[in-house]
């Protein structure tokens, strides 16, 4: 066979060239179908445990969705928080906002073990929080939605890093839209998101100024929430109070209702609507579930796209907890 032209040579090279960066991209972007040949059984081995775990306990689905996303906001969703701290590692289970209140881990791991007898080593510890999170609104009555895979586990965390990223629940609506804005999520995200407090618990530590201090707040609801939460530190601060009022285990648009009624248990939570630029978008999700459910998915797909391990980056743990040797 004849050698090509100088000419030709060079648009055969820019060819290859090209579609080896397509293939890079698409080796190192996130997908639905990842899994379709390699572990197609992951959804069914990670919905089962789920459905086990909300079966014994109705909070634990919003245990996961929570955990899903502290990890995110803290080097990307990359099951970072997962690691245990080791004498010479320190990771973000100790970091303020996980401290006593992150929970869930033990379910993390039954799905891993569970995943790992269908395909091991093949499904990351990332992705499993990814779609147990989404199973866990579902299981509780919220959208489904189709979940972006093939993450890879960090083999790093960061204890500073869960400390200033996560929005505490004293931030204003200024705050919360800076620490959103961090993690290239949008105000609309942010308020959307925050509606996965229709379900799970907070503790008296976390809501005890808002209860005592605010005055963005019903007095009979704040009466109600102070007999189970003293006004002195230290006191009861692991008291739990549902985040939504009304149907804490049922994911939908109570939570936006109770804002509206100035109901809302945190800090941050009542912000949205105290009389500034979210209070349209809460009234919106409070008339139209369907729209609540459709920004809160947009919400959740963006929010699994922070700053993924993809291709050869990071690892497939085979142990939640711990990097592989």
């Amino acid at each position: 066979m004849a050698y090509a032209s100088g000419a030709m040579r060079s648009s055969i090279i820019a060819v290859i060239f090209l579609l080896s960066l397509a293939g890079t991209s698409s080796a190192q972007s996130l997908s639905t179908s990842f899994y379709s040949n390699s572990c197609p059984g992951v959804y069914d081995a990670v919905k089962s445990v789920m459905e086990s775990a909300i079966a014994k306990e109705k909070r634990m689905g919003a245990s996961i969705l929570r955990l899903f996303f502290h990890d995110c906001f803290v080097q990307g969703c990359d099951a970072s928080l997962l690691l245990d701290d080791t004498p010479s590692f320190r990771g973000e289970k100790t970091a303020a906002p996980n401290n006593g209140s992150a929970r869930g881990f033990e379910v993390i791991d039954a799905i891993k073990t569970a995943v790992e007898k269908v395909c091991p080593g093949v499904v990351s510890c990332a992705d499993i929080l990814a779609i147990a999170a989404r199973d866990g609104v579902v299981i509780l009555g919220g959208p489904n939605w189709d979940v972006k895979v093939g993450r890879r586990d960090s083999t790093t965390a960061s204890f500073n890093g869960a400390n200033n990223n996560i929005p505490p629940p004293t931030s204003s609506l200024a705050n919360l839209n800076s620490y959103f804005a961090a993690q290239g999520l949008s105000q609309k995200d942010m308020v959307a998101l925050s509606g996965a407090h229709t379900i799970g618990l907070a503790r008296c530590t976390n809501y005890r100024a808002h209860i005592y201090n605010d005055t963005n707040i019903d007095a009979a609801f704040a009466k109600k929430r102070q007999s189970g939460c003293p006004k002195t530190s230290g006191s009861g601060d692991n008291n739990l109070a549902p985040l939504d009022l009304q149907t804490p285990t049922v994911f939908e648009n109570n939570y936006y209702k109770d804002l509206v009624s100035k109901k809302g248990l945190l800090h941050s939570d009542q912000e949205l609507f105290n009389g500034g630029a979210t209070d349209a978008q809460v009234e919106s999700y409070v008339s139209s579930q369907s729209a609540f459910f459709a920004e809160f998915v947009a919400g959740m797909i963006k929010m699994g796209d922070i700053s993924p391990l993809t291709g050869s980056h990071g690892q497939v743990r085979k142990n939640c907890r711990r990097v592989n040797n």
